[in-house]
């Protein structure tokens, strides 16, 4: 968290351990310290050190590429959250490929719907 609030220059609001979930935590850059005025947000997993970044929430836009063409995420600043990730020693999982189903072991009673890597590494249990 620290090094996003020093690459984007304001205080970043970080929301940890949500009960029943995958999910270590959220950081969110505020949306008036991006370029295109929409949050950033990024969810970090339980499972080892994988992280995913968002335009305003998970699930608002088909991914980072949707965002960018709808003009609510800019290179630039995507590209300071990945940097930051990665001196933190992040590995960033587009959250396209983490819409994609899910075929490994779990038991089925720990997803509504179809399973996705998104529910096994992030979402709730």
């Amino acid at each position: 968290m620290g090094r996003l609030e020093a690459h984007f220059g304001v205080k970043c609001e970080f929301e940890q351990d949500t009960q029943d979930s995958s999910e270590y935590g959220r950081v969110r850059v505020p949306a008036e310290a991006t370029v295109c005025g929409t949050r950033i947000v990024v969810c970090v997993s339980k499972f080892g050190s994988l992280a995913e970044i968002c335009a305003d929430n998970p699930g608002a836009f088909l991914g980072t590429e949707d965002a960018r063409e709808e003009g609510a995420l800019d290179p630039g600043d995507l590209a300071t959250v990945e940097r930051a990730l990665a001196e933190s020693g992040y590995v960033s999982v587009p959250e396209e490929l983490l819409e994609s189903d899910y075929e490994g072991p779990t038991a089925p009673e720990c997803f509504e719907g179809r399973p996705t890597w998104w529910g096994r590494f992030f979402g709730t249990m």
